[in-house]
């Protein structure tokens, strides 16, 4: 019986979401949800995603770096007239402190330059973070697929909505066919 209760929990444990799983504390940080997309026919670059929440004092993402591409850089997006442009991000990454940060499609992320081959759904692969005070750590980013908005795993339909703050949202940043200025 105890053997059985055992078996139990462990598979328990191991059917955990995979953001969960995926967790990685640094210091008063705390990275989650690290994802890529995968790579668009003959594309030589893909970006990197993930979730940097602080229960601390302020910090900055210096740099990263991985493997699969011949540079990776920490990059934005800014509009430049009517054109969303993305910049590399030379002096780092805000952490806000008690806050956080969203690398996300569209706003801050992680760049993977000169891809050594394809980024493959279902890939997995160590993105290695320099923080100003937590210093490094190693995240694993797993590929979704081509166009994905969130680690693969992730359910939003599963988030309690009811306690987000919508007041701070800009309503109209969004169009069918791209970004555009907020109002």
């Amino acid at each position: 019986m105890k053997k059985t209760l055992a078996t139990a929990l462990v598979a328990s444990l191991m059917a955990l979401s995979p953001a969960m799983a995926a967790d990685i504390m640094a210091g008063d940080l705390t990275i989650s949800g690290a994802f890529a997309r995968a790579s668009a026919g003959k594309a030589k670059a893909g970006g990197g995603f993930m979730m940097i929440k602080n229960k601390g004092d302020a910090d900055r993402l210096l740099s990263a770096s991985s493997n699969v591409a011949a540079r990776t850089e920490l990059h934005t997006h800014i509009m430049d007239g009517d054109v969303m442009r993305m910049r590399e991000v030379k002096d780092g990454i805000p952490v806000p402190a008690k806050g956080e940060v969203a690398l996300k499609p569209g706003s801050y992320h992680v760049m993977f330059m000169k891809l050594h081959e394809p980024l493959k759904k279902g890939q997995k692969f160590p993105v290695e973070l320099t923080f100003e005070k937590a210093g490094k750590v190693t995240v694993e980013v797993e590929v979704g697929k081509v166009g994905a908005m969130m680690a693969p795993g992730m359910d939003h339909s599963k988030m309690n909505h009811s306690k987000m703050d919508h007041s701070k949202m800009k309503h109209g940043e969004m169009k069918k066919d791209g970004m555009k200025k907020a109002n």
